[in-house]
């Protein structure tokens, strides 16, 4: 890959990239695109196609109702709480609230 297509894709990615760092980037990525063509040439009749090398599967479990926490047992550990609810600074500023039952 060659310097100005490097710079092509900083500019469209909005990254500055020095000089060092685009021809860094250049070699590498002929390197890397160098071996993407070498891996297409491997023989790949007969092997089947994956989506996942591993057959991993998700583990659902039976959704039962069962005993929670109260609310004072969960707040119970929490640095503040306040009327059985975790207290903590505001995500956003100027958005203080106060808890409702």
């Amino acid at each position: 890959m060659d310097e100005q297509t490097v710079e092509h894709v900083a500019l469209l990615a909005r990254l500055k990239l020095s000089p060092d760092e685009i021809a860094r980037f250049a070699g590498d990525l002929s390197a890397i695109t160098k071996y993407i063509a070498q891996l297409s040439e491997v023989d790949v009749e007969g092997v089947p196609a994956t989506v996942h090398p591993v057959s991993d599967r998700n583990q659902w479990r039976s959704d039962e109702v069962a005993a929670s926490l109260t609310r004072d047992s969960a707040t119970a550990n929490a640095p503040e709480s306040e009327q059985s609810f975790f207290k903590v600074p505001p995500a956003i500023e100027g958005t203080e609230h106060e808890p409702t039952n």
